[in-house]
């Protein structure tokens, strides 16, 4: 599977990382230090700044803002922050609204007369805000990516063909995260006042702030020390593609810096912007726990019984990944910019939170995908299938031996039309984690663009008998001429009854599962709850993201605990309740 929308899950244990002690260093030395290693590793190429109960403690560039010129990357160096932009699309709605002009109860009809009526009439302003709109999110269109977001859409012409679908589901009735909601709330706020959202953005937020190296890129112009976005493609470096940047108005739009980042997070403990009232609406947590732009959770410290309150978001577009990460109980920010392509952001900032808070930090793995492209470049596919298995057993511990390693190095073979080599290393991933879907979702695509249809069709067989919920892997077997239907299996109440308890996973981290009207309902620490689907009569499936969880029992026929799996590893949870 080429992409995978995944969402936040169980993110204090996926880590992969390495102990290593650090002695007699300061905080900022370590942080230094630890951001190094994700550079040195490939892992990340850009700008970070880390703030202490409100005072800057560390900020610094790693690697380059522009590959052409050699420009270096700066704390100064502009970015663009992607879904960040949210935030403050959410604090204008809400200036309007205590402004009366906007009413979070409003339609969307009541601002967008020409919008359809028969959702408009249905979605309100804070469905919009809290991704429970319903309506399809345009960034989920097969190839809009690829090929709409490049055209120079006007805007009515936009809200007509990409934001006004059917619904996937009622309003209010579940979360989704959904651009399209952000992009009608920035029609919106240009139609109450009047103007371009650039300006309302600038005179209503960046100019009191004093974010003078923050904009919305409404116009094709030149913009000073401003990042190019780049991929990674093996051992080479490419310019993302162009994107006309309107066409993600309101849901991504901006460009800032991190030391900007910072002037607005101390802003928001003032009452400059909004009133006490309306941040507590901003920052409250609704379905799975994002508030209006903020998603809202706490975060474990360390290996302490503590946590803090976390108000974060993430931002990705062309070429750029971008976090934020508010630690609001002790007035600590961290924001990391990063122009190549995706970077392990969230691990970042969570090895850095625990520097600040004094507790073990550990750095990352090499990883391991792109060692052997160099390896298969150098000496050849079956060398570097040998050096794999080696280093497997005699180095695991320096190297990400992670299912995606293989998956994505895959994949980049096969877009450089090396379809057998992609072969080889996916065959390697099945055989290092032969009960993971996506190794068999990815096979059955190599051998659809060879050719082999049978050989495509028995692999994506494979992925749905691991995963019911693969979607891709139903309509490729369409596209091969195959109906699949799913048959769940039929798990007696009273065995669902069994499996009611909690689990702890690690300390402070647990799983509850009840019963409801006959579903197995599973809730992580932190995470909201989800209904989970039988596989067999002790193993089931999250419908929401790749996992699944296994009830162990024992010969006396009591659950004695569950084994969660995901990202290829096996995370056994003991019943304590």
């Amino acid at each position: 599977m080429k992409k995978q929308r995944i969402i936040l899950f169980l993110t204090a244990i996926l880590f992969i990382f390495f102990h290593v002690p650090v002695i007699s260093q300061t905080t900022e030395e370590k942080i230094d230090d630890l951001i190094s290693k994700y550079y040195e590793y490939g892992l990340f190429n850009g700008s970070a700044l880390v703030a202490k109960e409100g005072k800057v403690i560390f900020k610094k560039g790693y690697g380059v803002a522009n590959y052409e010129w050699d420009v270096d990357n700066k704390p100064d160096t502009k970015f663009r922050i992607g879904s960040i932009s949210k935030q403050f699309t959410a604090t204008i709605i809400m200036q309007l609204v205590e402004e009366g002009k906007i009413k979070l109860e409003g339609k969307v009809t009541d601002y967008l007369p020409d919008y359809r009526k028969d959702t408009g009439d249905k979605v309100t302003i804070h469905h919009l805000l809290t991704h429970t709109s319903g309506i399809v999110s345009y960034t989920n269109i097969p190839n809009v990516w690829l090929d709409s977001l490049r055209i120079h859409y006007e805007k009515e012409y936009f809200i007509e063909h990409f934001h006004s679908s059917d619904f996937e589901f009622e309003p209010g009735e579940k979360f989704s995260y959904n651009n399209t909601g952000y992009y009608l709330l920035a029609a919106i706020i240009e139609e109450v006042t009047g103007k371009s959202f650039g300006e309302v953005l600038s005179e209503r937020i960046l100019e009191p702030a004093g974010m003078n190296n923050s904009g919305s890129e409404d116009d094709e112009i030149a913009i000073k020390k401003m990042a190019s976005g780049y991929l990674k493609q093996g051992n080479r470096i490419a310019e993302d593609r162009y994107m006309f940047m309107l066409n993600v108005m309101g849901a991504g739009h901006m460009y800032s810096t991190v030391e900007d980042l910072f002037i607005w997070d101390q802003a928001l403990y003032g009452a400059e912007f909004l009133s006490e009232e309306s941040k507590e609406k901003m920052f409250t947590p609704f379905l799975s726990n994002y508030g209006y732009g903020w998603g809202i959770r706490y975060q474990k410290i360390g290996d302490t019984g503590d946590s803090t309150k976390v108000i974060t978001h993430s931002g990705g577009i062309n070429g750029f990944t971008t976090l934020v990460v508010r630690l609001v109980d002790d007035n600590n920010f961290i924001a990391l910019f990063n122009n190549m392509g995706g970077s392990p952001r969230g691990e970042m900032a969570q090895q850095i939170g625990n520097i600040l808070y004094g507790e073990e930090f550990v750095y990352p793995k090499r990883p391991i995908g792109d060692y052997l492209y160099l390896v298969i470049e150098d000496e050849g596919i079956d060398n570097a299938v040998a050096v794999y298995k080696k280093l497997k057993e005699d180095d695991s511990t320096s190297y990400n031996f992670a299912e995606n390693q293989l998956n994505t190095l895959g994949y980049l073979l096969l877009r450089e039309d090396r379809v057998d080599e992609s072969i080889v290393i996916f065959k390697l991933n099945i055989e290092a984690y032969p009960d993971e879907f996506n190794v068999y979702d990815s096979m059955g695509e190599a051998y659809m663009i060879k050719g082999e249809k049978e050989l495509a069709i028995k692999n994506y067989k494979k992925s749905l008998e691991r995963n019911p919920a693969n979607t891709n892997g139903i309509e490729m077997l369409k596209k091969l001429g195959v109906e699949y239907e799913t048959k769940e299996v039929v798990v007696p109440v009273e065995t669902l009854n069994k499996y009611i308890g909690e689990y702890e996973l690690m300390p402070n981290f647990i799983i509850t599962v009840r019963v409801e009207n006959d579903k197995l309902m599973a809730q992580a620490t932190g995470q909201s709850e989800h209904q989970i689907f039988s596989i067999s009569q002790t193993k089931f499936y999250y419908k929401v993201v790749n996992a699944q969880i296994e009830f162990v029992i024992t010969d006396s026929g009591e659950v004695e605990k569950l084994i969660l799996y995901q990202a290829g590893k096996e995370i056994p949870g003991n019943k304590i309740k």
